[in-house]
């Protein structure tokens, strides 16, 4: 959106300048000399910013300035001068104003300017200031963190290693001792189904007349004494044996009938050939007594039988009862007495029955396991892993006994690995919980901590990219009493010594432009350019007011001061804009050279530059005049020398106050030549050396030159070819070449 600009100004010059630059913005600009003018209009609405001109005489742009404050608040105001005025800057900074405008009036300064009274942050500024400042590659807050991060994850990895080793040594040790007693649990049921089973064997062996129909050979009375008893017993097997071996009856439960149905058969020689049956018959007895047990693999299945002698009268063995159990039957109601799966396994290491196994899933003992379980049978277990129908096994392997302390096989019970497995997935789970909780934990303190430390430091950096970009009014916060608020307090005191400093330096530093000051400060950083003298070639140009010794003594000095500033008011901003730089000011006189500063230059361009300076400062001293004369002031008669050769360039003076000059043979003659103005001329006019007419070379056609011959001048042995640089040049090239 365009702005409304109103220039009151004093100088015509320097409001066509700002008036151009706002104008090619687009914007809408009113301009005046007049501050009752200028009053007129802030009154009336129309503007949005406001350009005043410290220079106004008496206190008119002061009134002007209260009355802007005051009822029109919204105006932005920025405070223009052509010089230096301490008194009136701080008379301003008084009535809240803190953007002044000094000359050159040059677009990066102005656009500077704006920038800072409307407080734009302009992102090509911003991101060439970011540009210069080293990229941070290791945070503070991350060298803070990461340490409490690496020594937490240290601890709570070691931490989960323990805990989760002595947990889960715990939890095994549980399972294990859980396996153990599981097979302890099958041992003893098995003891106790013996005894049970022994009990029906002493019942039936007992029964009266079982002796008297064994002798007898009468399987129908034997049927009518047995039958009742393994019925009500729920026995799945009973054999009657007479002396020879041979069944009188054999009574087999059927799988799939009901409690009474069973298979009946007389006449079966195979337990004549048994040794524990034999035994039986033969009236033999151990430590525990005449009952024996042992295994049938049969044509009618595998059993487990126990048995006893049957005593007539005369305690004579008569014959035998065995009672029996399928290993199937047995094996499962032993996994159900349990809460385990169970399996009985021969001396080969294959399965005699199992709840575990399917015969596709069997896994077989080694025979090294087998002669570890059997080598000390009272005393030896064994556990192994194995993988059942279903899921993963603990198996517990011990001796299979019975009453009479045969060795059987082996019993294996075995407890499913999910139950270790759940356990220790539900500890890890916990422990990963706790772990994660105590990092972040850890990570919220040093995020906290570091935040603590950062942030003071974050402001002194903003706070610091503020100043280098030349904001001087900003401040931190410098409360609290460790070494951060020190550091912001060192940093307020530092700013405002600069504030304090910048209006000296800027009384000091007003001899050559901006863009010049920089480059001479880039160019000394980089090396570049040295203080020790160096030896260079430059074009140097001198001027002189004629007659204005004796035009002084004659004149209050204050107004002397005003008419040298307005007179180098007008020359100085010349020689800026061809890249030359104001070397000193000697009263009425000014020396600059040009093609060193900010940069070396060819002689040939420097001396081009200095003659298109020469020319216009002839134009705005003949217009000056003009001015003077039609005011009651009498002319600025000016002689301008040029001249091009070797000087020497560098630091003046002492360690502690240095001025960076000129000095040489060239500087000199250029005095010389500007004294023989008087003689050439009887207005203003530019006196130029060969050296100089030599160094333009084909630039020597773009200028009206006029030799004047041969002169002695004051130092020089030899006479000195000297030229007129003459206003009616064909072409002014552009400023700067």
């Amino acid at each position: 959106m365009p702005l409304r600009v109103l220039l009151v100004q004093s100088d015509p010059h320097s409001a066509q300048t700002l008036a151009r630059f706002f104008r090619e913005r687009g914007d809408d600009v009113s301009v005046t000399a007049e501050v009752a003018q200028g009053i007129t209009w802030l009154f009336a609405g129309q503007t949005d910013l406001l350009l005043l001109d410290l220079h106004f005489e008496g206190s008119e742009w002061l009134n002007l300035l209260r009355q802007a404050r005051q009822a029109t608040p919204p105006v932005k105001i920025i405070l223009t001068n052509k010089y230096p005025d301490l008194q009136r800057e701080l008379l301003a900074s008084e009535h809240g104003i803190k953007v002044f405008l000094r000359q050159p009036y040059t677009q990066r300064w102005i656009e500077s300017a704006l920038q800072r009274v409307y407080e734009i942050n302009e992102p090509d500024l911003q991101r060439k200031h970011n540009a210069l400042l080293p990229r941070v590659r290791m945070p503070v807050r991350l060298k803070i963190t990461l340490p409490y991060l690496l020594l937490a994850l240290l601890f709570a990895m070691a931490s989960a290693y323990v805990i989760t080793q002595y947990l889960l040594e715990s939890v095994q040790d549980r399972y294990l001792n859980q396996l153990i007693e599981t097979g302890r649990q099958a041992s003893d049921w098995l003891v106790r189904e013996e005894d049970r089973l022994l009990s029906t064997e002493r019942l039936l062996a007992n029964s009266q007349g079982l002796a008297q129909a064994i002798l007898a050979q009468d399987s129908e009375a034997v049927r009518g004494l047995v039958y009742p008893v393994g019925v009500t017993a729920g026995e799945e097997g009973l054999e009657i044996v007479d002396m020879q071996g041979i069944t009188l009856l054999s009574m087999r439960h059927i799988s799939a009938g009901g409690p009474a149905d069973y298979l009946f058969s007389r006449g079966d020689r195979y337990f004549g050939q048994q040794p524990f049956s034999r035994g039986i018959l033969l009236g033999q007895s151990d430590a525990v007594g005449d009952k024996f047990s042992g295994l049938v693999h049969a044509d009618w299945g595998d059993y487990f039988y126990i048995g006893g002698p049957v005593y007539d009268e005369q305690n004579k063995v008569v014959g035998a009862v065995l009672v029996g159990k399928t290993l199937a039957t047995l094996v499962r109601q032993a996994a159900q007495n349990t809460l385990s799966d169970i399996t009985f396994y021969n001396f080969e290491g294959g399965a005699l029955a199992s709840t575990l196994f399917t015969d596709s899933a069997f896994v077989p003992l080694a025979n090294d396991q087998l002669d570890k379980i059997l080598a000390n049978a009272a005393d030896s277990s064994l556990t192994r892993s194995v993988a059942g129908a279903a899921a993963g096994y603990f198996e517990i392997l011990g001796p299979w006994q019975a009453r009479d302390r045969q060795s059987l096989g082996v019993l294996g019970a075995a407890l499913p690995q999910n139950y270790l497995t759940r356990t220790s997935s539900a500890l890890q789970s916990q422990i990963f919980v706790m772990v994660v909780c105590a990092i972040l934990l850890v990570i919220g303190v040093g995020l906290i901590l570091a935040n603590l430390i950062t942030r003071p430091l974050a402001r002194l950096v903003l706070a610091s990219s503020e100043v280098a970009q030349g904001n001087l009014e900003i401040k931190v916060d410098s409360t609290g009493n460790d070494e951060m608020s020190v550091l912001a307090y060192s940093f307020n005191y530092m700013v405002a010594g600069l504030q304090e400093g910048s209006v000296y330096r800027d009384l000091l530093g007003r001899t050559v432009s901006p863009e010049v000051r920089d480059q001479l400060r880039q160019t000394f950083t980089s090396g570049g350019l040295k203080l020790e003298g160096q030896e260079a070639v430059a074009t140097v140009l001198m001027t002189d007011i004629r007659e204005f010794t004796p035009l002084s003594e004659h004149t209050d000095p204050s107004t002397v001061l005003m008419w040298l500033n307005e007179y180098f008011g007008r020359l100085v901003p010349i020689v800026q804009a061809y890249g030359g730089v104001v070397n000193k000011f000697d009263g009425d006189a000014m020396l600059a050279f040009f093609g060193i500063l900010p940069r070396r230059q060819s002689p040939k361009n420097g001396a081009y530059a200095a003659c298109q300076a020469a020319l216009e400062m002839l134009q705005v001293i003949n217009q000056l005049n003009q001015e003077r004369v039609a005011r009651g002031d009498p002319p600025l008669i000016t002689g301008i020398g040029i001249n091009t050769g070797v000087v020497i360039a560098g630091g003046l003076g002492t360690s502690d106050r240095l001025h960076y000059t000129i000095i040489g043979d060239t500087v000199n003659t250029t005095q010389r030549l500007e004294s023989l103005t008087r003689q050439m001329y009887t207005t203003s006019g530019i006196v130029m050396g060969h050296s100089t007419f030599a160094a333009l070379a084909e630039f020597a056609d773009q200028f009206s030159l006029e030799s004047a011959g041969l002169h002695a001048v004051k130092g020089r042995s030899e006479q000195v070819l000297v030229y007129r640089l003459n206003l009616n040049a064909p072409v002014l090239a552009e400023k700067g070449a």
